[in-house]
């Protein structure tokens, strides 16, 4: 194996996991007094004390705590009732091809798009007002920005359905489960009840990592927190990014020993699911031995089904908000549609939009195609050394998406910082890399490693050297996945908001840092366009992916994978 392909999945972990293992030690020196370039020498405790005296620091650790365990474990129990319910049905393929693309929205755009149905003002309250509701103004209750964060929670469980749903679907062709499922359907068991008992034990070790993924996430996330979270105390996540933007450098010590926190509130979360899975499992294994067929499965499959229809429409109907508020004229309560439509708004915006569209292009395109060429790499190296990737490995893949991002970012840019390579978009682009490289290895993984080994072989009885396998035969026939790793790549670069605020300094401007700038100002029109050109930009691609590939093989049929 050449030299070259080796040294690949070194510079792999080096490029995924060196800002992480950095921005962790440039979190930890702050948090402990450390800060040269303020004037503090440290080691001192000081920062840790500012923070457990700081006002609501307690309320703001509960509020992540609780959306992100009730984010997760919510969506975690509607996929398993959709897929356990309903798997292999037509109802399931229809829904399975409606969350599927759903998966490419940004959070921020699905946050915004949510906002504007369940606002008081919003589309839900205007089509049953004055009608059912005899309301001719918006209702005077805290819906959004609530206390305990529950609208937070239904925007983070709209956006992580998706993802679970389809990270089931890839562990179901792992575990038998037509076979599985047949056999407790022939023992009596209804078929929910079936799926659980036969089923789900091994599908949850298969996506038990990213399960715990969302979970850090959850916890941790800032652009749908200030879209959707409380403001008086905010989530812990965004107390740091307002610390780290104060222009008193002193209060960066202050953001460190937050980011710590954190980080200890996440890992205490991910012990206390882990623990409640054992609870889980005695629990289940007790239900199993009991032997219950599951009377009330007739009752509960449509619950499963109802929410993930529910999901979907979310989603959907926020969108068509979006687009609707972007051509709105005057807009009075309770119409529920505008009284006119005009272009105006896409005209003042327009200019500032393109700007942001094509920075966030320039960003997503050089940090997806490193990643691309990082995971050819290590999957060509995978295949020629004939070594594959181990669960150390995989959880190496996950390492970066289970460290919350408001745990090392801040820390890196404080190392960035010192270094005075703190500007411009080269370190953005290294930032994004860190969280694009998963994705793009999750998802070219698998059907690089399913391509048949004996076009290869083929190839190379006819003379053909390892390279020009690669070039010529193994990469033309995984047009559709590379393509389909792109899209997947973009649209993680595209909905990226605190890599591109804090290592950019606020100099860097995507669509995603513009739209969640534009969330305090209030200005819907605005924010819709900007949300429409955020989705536009990560939905895109996929569409390529799934049009380039039918035009390069209209006459090839044969070069399908």
């Amino acid at each position: 194996m050449p030299r070259l392909i080796a040294l690949v999945p070194i510079v792999t972990l080096l490029a995924m996991l060196g800002p992480v293992v950095a921005g962790l030690w440039g979190t930890v020196l702050p948090a402990f007094g450390h800060l040269p370039v303020a004037g503090f020498d440290g080691p001192s405790l000081d920062a840790l004390r500012m923070l457990a005296t700081t006002p609501g620091i307690g309320a703001a650790a509960r509020i992540s705590v609780t959306t992100g365990l009730l984010a997760t474990g919510i969506s975690v129990l509607i996929v398993v009732l959709i897929t356990g319910g309903w798997s292999g049905t037509p109802a399931f393929q229809v829904l399975e091809r409606l969350l599927s693309p759903l998966l490419a929205v940004p959070h921020a755009a699905a946050a915004f798009g949510l906002a504007f149905l369940i606002a008081p003002s919003g589309w839900i309250v205007r089509l049953v007002s004055p009608g059912l509701t005899g309301w001719d103004r918006p209702p005077d209750v805290l819906i959004l920005n609530d206390p305990y964060g529950l609208a937070m929670t239904a925007g983070l469980i709209i956006k992580e359905v998706p993802f679970l749903l389809l990270m089931t679907i890839a562990a179901l062709g792992q575990v038998q489960q037509r076979r599985s499922l047949l056999v407790a359907q022939a023992l009596g068991y209804g078929r929910l009840t079936g799926w659980l008992k036969a089923v789900f034990p091994r599908v949850y070790a298969q996506i038990r990592l990213p399960v715990y993924v969302v979970l850090a996430y959850s916890m941790s996330v800032v652009d749908v927190a200030v879209i959707l979270g409380p403001t008086t105390p905010p989530p812990l996540s965004v107390l740091i990014v307002k610390w780290m933007g104060d222009p008193d450098l002193g209060m960066r010590l202050l953001a460190a020993a937050g980011a710590l926190l954190q980080l200890a509130l996440v890992v205490a979360a991910l012990s206390v699911w882990r623990f409640g899975e054992f609870i889980v499992a005695r629990i289940g294994l007790s239900w199993v031995i009991r032997g219950g067929r599951g009377r009330l499965d007739g009752a509960i499959r449509p619950l499963g089904l109802g929410a993930g229809a529910l999901t979907a429409a979310l989603i959907f109907a926020g969108l068509g908000g979006l687009l609707v508020w972007s051509f709105a004229g005057f807009w009075s309560f309770p119409n529920a549609l505008p009284d006119s439509f005009s272009l105006r708004t896409w005209m003042r915006h327009g200019p500032d939009t393109g700007g942001a569209f094509g920075e966030t292009f320039i960003v997503a395109m050089t940090a997806t195609g490193l990643a691309l060429a990082l995971v050819l790499g290590c999957l060509e190296a995978e295949h020629r050394s004939g070594r594959k990737i181990t669960s150390r490995g995989l959880w190496l893949l996950y390492l970066p998406l289970l460290v919350p991002q408001t745990t090392f970012l801040p820390g890196l840019q404080t190392l960035l910082l010192g270094l005075g390579a703190d500007v411009g978009r080269g370190p953005v682009i290294a930032a994004h890399l860190v969280f694009v490289l998963p994705y793009v290895f999750l998802s070219l993984g698998d059907p690089y490693r399913a391509w048949d080994g004996r076009n290869g072989v083929t190839a190379a009885a006819l003379g053909a050297s390892p390279n020009r396998v690669f070039w010529q035969v193994r990469l033309p026939m995984l047009t559709r996945p590379v393509l389909v790793a792109i899209a997947v790549g973009l649209s993680v670069s595209v909905g990226q908001y605190l890599p591109t605020l804090l290592i950019g300094g606020g100099r860097v401007s995507t669509l995603t840092t513009e739209a969640v700038a534009l969330a305090s100002g209030g200005d819907r029109r605005a924010i819709a366009v900007y949300g429409l050109a955020q989705t536009a930009a990560a939905l895109v691609p996929f569409a390529l992916a799934l049009i380039i590939p039918a035009l390069v093989w209209r006459n090839r049929r044969g070069l399908h994978a």
